[in-house]
This record gives C-alpha cells, sequence and structure tokens, in this order.
C-alpha cells in the first residue's frame, strides 16, 4: 500500500460537505480489523470483539450527523505479551485504519496504535503513523501491565509524542491488577472508568504530565472517575514533599489544560462534576461505537443544557482547535 505524504485537503473538503448535513466530530470511535480479530481469537479471546465493520459506522455516523470520525484500536489493543506480535498488530492495524481514511474521503480520521510496553517499537510506530500515514494522533491505552502512564518506562516515548505536540488519546481497560472483581459484574461498570482516573493519578504525581507540557491528552469518559475524587487529588498533591518539582504549577493546572470526551458520560452527574474543573473548551464529542450508539451522544448532549455555541464548540471546534488536519 503507497500512503501519500500529503492528504488532498481541497478534494476531501468537497467530497465531505456532499456527504454529511452536519459537522460533528467523533472522537471515541472504535477500529476493530479483521487481522485483529483474528489474533485475538487465537489469544483466546473469542467472545470480546464487537460487531463493527466500516459500513455499520458509516450508518451510524449518518443517522447521527457525525461528519467524521476519528478511529482507535478497540481494547486491549495489540499488547499480549509477545513484542514481535504487537509490531506487527500495530502496524497491520495502523495501516488499515489509514486505507480507510484514504476510501472515505473525509469520513474516518485516525489515532495510530503503539506496541506498548515496546519502547523501541513504539518509536518506529510514531514516526510511521505520523509522517508516513498522517495519523491524526496516538491511541494509548490507560495501562499495560499494571503500569500507567507516568511510570518512568514510558517516559522515552513520551518525550518523542511531546517533541511533536501530538495529540494524545487515552482509552480505558481492566488492568490485570483487577479483572473480574466483583461476580458477575462486567469490569466495564466500574474498572474502566477507574483506570482512566489511575493513569491521571500517575502521570500528575509522577510529575509525567509537567515533564511533558507539549503533549496534548485527551481522557475518554469525560475523566473516569477522577472529578469525583478531586477533593482527594487535593490531598495527594497536600502531602508531597517535592511538590514544587512534581507540580509546580499545581494538580489544578494540570487537569484543566488535559481534554475530555463525553462518550458515555453525557448526562447531569458527570457534566457537572466534571464542568468544575474543565472548561467547555476541553469537551469533545465521542460516541464509543460500535459499544454505544451515535443517537446516545447526540441526545444526551440536546438535554444537556449547553447553549448552541457550547454545543457547536464540543461537536466540532473543539476537535478542529486539537487537530486541524480534521477541517476537511
Amino acid at each position: 500500500m503507497v500512503f501519500p505524504s500529503v492528504k488532498p485537503r481541497a478534494r476531501l473538503k468537497s467530497k465531505a460537505a456532499g456527504e454529511t448535513k452536519s459537522r460533528r466530530i467523533d472522537i471515541h470511535h472504535h477500529l476493530v480489523p479483521p487481522a485483529y480479530v483474528a489474533a485475538t481469537r487465537e489469544q483466546g479471546m473469542r467472545d470480546y470483539m464487537p460487531d463493527w465493520s466500516p459500513e455499520l459506522s458509516l450508518a451510524d455516523m449518518d443517522a447521527n450527523g457525525i461528519a467524521t470520525a476519528v478511529m482507535s484500536l478497540i481494547q486491549p489493543q495489540v499488547w499480549f505479551g509477545e513484542v514481535a506480535l504487537a509490531r506487527r498488530l500495530a502496524r497491520e492495524s495502523n495501516e488499515y485504519g489509514a486505507r480507510l481514511a484514504q476510501n472515505h474521503p473525509g469520513r474516518f480520521g485516525l489515532f495510530g496504535v503503539l506496541p506498548l510496553p515496546d519502547a523501541d517499537g513504539s518509536l518506529h510506530e510514531i514516526e510511521f503513523a505520523l509522517d508516513t500515514l498522517k495519523a491524526d494522533g496516538i491511541g494509548l491505552l490507560t495501562s499495560y501491565d499494571n503500569k500507567w502512564l507516568g511510570d518512568r518506562s514510558y517516559w522515552p516515548v513520551l518525550e518523542e509524542l511531546n517533541r511533536r505536540g501530538a495529540v494524545v488519546y487515552t482509552h480505558p481497560l481492566a488492568p490485570a491488577c483487577c479483572k473480574n472483581m466483583v461476580p458477575g459484574v462486567s469490569d466495564a461498570l466500574a474498572e474502566y472508568a477507574t483506570d482512566t482516573t489511575r493513569t491521571i493519578a500517575s502521570l500528575l504525581f509522577s510529575g509525567t504530565a509537567a515533564r511533558f507540557p507539549d503533549i496534548r491528552w485527551i481522557f475518554s469518559h469525560a475523566g473516569g472517575t477522577m472529578p469525583m475524587l478531586l477533593t482527594r487529588f487535593a490531598r495527594q498533591e497536600a502531602s508531597m514533599k517535592e511538590r514544587k518539582e512534581v507540580l509546580p504549577h499545581g494538580y489544578l493546572h494540570e487537569l484543566q489544560r488535559f481534554n475530555y470526551d463525553l462518550a458515555q458520560a453525557n448526562h447531569a452527574g458527570a457534566l457537572a462534576a466534571l464542568l468544575a474543573i474543565a472548561p467547555v473548551s476541553r469537551l469533545l464529542y465521542g460516541t464509543d461505537f460500535p459499544f454505544r450508539p451515535g443517537a446516545e451522544m447526540s441526545d444526551g448532549l440536546k438535554a444537556s443544557g449547553f447553549s448552541p455555541a457550547e454545543l457547536r464548540a464540543i461537536e466540532h471546534g473543539n476537535a478542529l482547535a486539537l487537530m486541524p488536519t480534521l477541517d476537511f
């Protein structure tokens, strides 16, 4: 597959305008490549994959006024304990996503996946995904092998992403420590939101967020449980002897410069908690397709009490401020 070094912007803009009635940009939209499904079945995950195809994505997008969806590989992404497999799946998944973007001009963007915790492989894949495939950003999980994103072993990768000023989208999973904690209760019910909070705490209190200030972070599901635990974050900072070195601007400064998608969090309680921390300019439209339909997000936002200008920002403008490449 030959990938162009520069996307043909004028042609994309014309076609996208003719195909869609709205300019909504879906930041939280999953990709499930056929080769990835085959690989996960080999790893014993036969019952995990949702029903997905490009056609199903486009149908839901069209039904809900979504102009563009920025795709990210479904969790658990590519790490199954084997470096060679992770590198192969990352490359195949990124190339598949780039082909979809080419085959459906203006409809799809891409967060490239990395073979973390393999740092060397990840550095090579950053270069390929961002420079060759022209991905719109990088998609990471909140943790890998019980190490969260503030862990120093990830610093070489984060240093390169910081150098590039990259957009880094994160998605949670149930980490190895905490699977099947409550019999009969899905890990997605509590562990996903909790793992987002763990990785935010890891980034803050390790000094990683302050060390790499040019990474433009996006956290899923309105920041997980973090907004509800704000006083605990404040106490943690206050208890640190080295807080001026680790958080020179304070924990709240870092939280306010992060970005948050609203997938599965577009209801009054979650929005009120998040808006006590983050301005509307940091909120992003996200559906969590194929796990949730676009209508859930759109209907929830309509009932939220946002002004028309705020809705335009959440549905479109804030994403463009992060990723001008999406202005098809």
